[in-house]
């Protein structure tokens, strides 16, 4: 029987890191939407879109092919037959998805390519709108959230570790400027779903937050 796994939430919180301890526990697949969408906006950059020509990120969203794989148990995005994994992680990639996000025809496109996964297996899905529309009847919700100064500190070492220079104060403003953005958006705002459990994991280990919402699901 199959158990579909729903994880929402604000930048920084967790939810991908968690999405994938969870899924390698139960033997789920791990649906990385927000991978999906930053293969995406890696697209409208690389085409020299910006982030507020929404005609022409509507336009070029349908010469977009974006698909999930996994091998030897790594997940590999493709963006048009080409792995982008190292590609899609920056912060210039993030703007740009949490921008062209709000596009109704991404959102479609996208939508459509993880509404069907679920229904064929056992999915974890984490995003901004997963228990709220794209999996509205998921067997498990979560509303996973922490302080923004957690969530920078975090992304801050995150980065460091990577060897990349970066300024914490800067991080933390974004991710607040973020949270703005994707609560307040038209379409599919970020928000805790009626039926969703809510988890600060600001004091709690991944494990522990793996482990709760593991024990949500019963199947």
């Amino acid at each position: 029987m199959s158990c579909n796994i729903a994880i929402d939430g604000p930048a920084g919180a967790g939810k991908s890191t968690i999405a994938k301890l969870i899924a390698k526990k139960k033997g789920y697949v791990y649906v990385d939407t927000g991978a999906m969408y930053r293969a995406m906006a890696l697209y409208f950059t690389e085409q020299g879109i910006r982030a507020d020509e929404q005609d022409r990120i509507s336009a070029a969203a349908s010469d977009a092919d974006v698909t999930i794989t996994y091998e030897n148990g790594e997940q590999i995005v493709w963006l048009n037959g080409r792995n982008v994994n190292d590609l899609i992680r920056t912060e210039d990639v993030g703007k740009m998805a949490s921008s062209s996000s709000v596009n109704k025809d991404v959102r479609k496109k996208l939508v459509e390519l993880q509404q069907t996964l679920a229904k064929k297996e056992s999915v974890v899905m984490d995003g901004r709108d997963i228990g709220t529309c794209v999996l509205p009847d998921a067997d498990v919700k979560v509303y996973l959230t922490a302080d923004s100064h957690v969530r920078a500190v975090r992304r801050y070492e995150e980065l460091r570790a990577k060897g990349q220079e970066c300024d914490l104060d800067v991080i933390e403003k974004d991710i607040i400027e973020r949270d703005y953005q994707d609560m307040h958006r038209e379409l599919s705002p970020l928000r805790q779903a009626e039926d969703a459990v809510l988890i600060d994991s600001s004091d709690m280990t991944i494990e522990q937050v793996a482990d709760a919402i593991i024990e949500m699901c019963k199947h």
